[in-house]
């Protein structure tokens, strides 16, 4: 096995401890997130792509993309500062022009589409469901970089697609961007580092560093000691939430994607199970330190 390290599966949230049982937005006790030490996400993205390919030579119909039925609305805190946000609520969504989904800058298009709207220095994410989020940076002439099989390389930005929707990213992260040329020579000068040269987990990490050039973002970027300073912010519903800590962004971003992998459905299937399991112990330590309150209340 060498100096590799086997791959670790996060299998659901019961598994996480957390002191926030009834997903309020509370300040009571820390809420702890897992760090990941495995693999880049995206080379699984291109496993299971493979896999379907190989089942036959026409590809299954693909159902239609709907970012709020599929998508989880969350946020990012670092400390108290707001760095990332993903939200379809009418308050926190600008209809930019064009638009006719009314998602605003979260509305996805085609890659012809695309082509029409991006700039270089834009960051573009690529979305299906099922499947993780493949980020790219648009560098002009229709070409695009991206962290692709551990390996940055320059493509077409239809080719890139592999017939994915996208949206135009610029706007998720609220980081101060570098100027467009900056962020355009970020991504050419780093075409062909590839396998235990590479400095990103995945394609998010990558293109977010060419356009913020922060470190965070780097593998190892942060030390991961004392109190966990990122917070994600998941939107179970309306005036209902649930947090988890994290003590780098890099780990953040690796649940941030998992959850975007298996979807809005079953990200919440997995909260309410574990807070539901969270509640009930809940209420059965208070009837074992006050056996009679039941009662007496009765």
């Amino acid at each position: 096995m060498g100096n590799q390290v086997e791959k670790l599966t996060h299998l659901n949230y019961k598994e996480v401890p957390t002191a926030d049982p009834t997903g309020m937005d509370r300040d009571e006790g820390p809420r702890i997130g897992v760090s990941y030490i495995f693999s880049n996400d995206d080379d699984e993205l291109e496993q299971q792509q493979d896999s379907v390919h190989d089942l036959g030579s026409e590809h299954p119909a693909l159902q239609p993309y709907d970012p709020q039925l599929h998508e989880v609305e969350c946020s990012v805190y670092y400390r108290d500062e707001c760095i990332y946000q993903k939200s379809f609520s009418e308050e926190d969504t600008v209809p930019e022009e064009g638009d006719e989904g009314g998602g605003g800058h979260l509305s996805t298009y085609t890659p012809e589409n695309l082509l029409n709207r991006c700039k270089p220095g834009d960051l573009v994410e690529f979305v299906c469901q099922a499947q993780y989020p493949h980020w790219v940076v648009y560098v002009g002439d229709f070409q695009v970089v991206h962290l692709h099989r551990l390996e940055v390389v320059n493509s077409f930005l239809t080719d890139a697609s592999q017939g994915r929707r996208g949206r135009i990213a610029n706007r998720l992260y609220r980081y101060k961007p570098l100027s467009p040329a900056v962020v355009v020579r970020n991504a050419l000068d780093q075409v062909g580092c590839k396998d235990r040269d590479l400095s990103w987990r995945n394609s998010e990490c990558f293109a977010a560093w060419c356009r913020y050039g922060k470190r965070e973002f780097k593998i190892g970027g942060e030390l991961r000691i004392g109190k966990q300073p990122y917070r994600l912010q998941i939107r179970l519903g309306d005036k209902r939430s649930h947090t988890l800590e994290f003590q780098s962004l890099e780990d953040l971003i690796m649940e941030k994607r998992r959850n975007d992998q298996i979807g809005r459905a079953a990200v919440i299937q997995e909260l309410s199970s574990h807070l539901q399991a969270a509640e009930e112990e809940e209420e059965e330590e208070e009837d074992h330190h006050h056996p009679g309150a039941r009662t007496a209340v009765e």
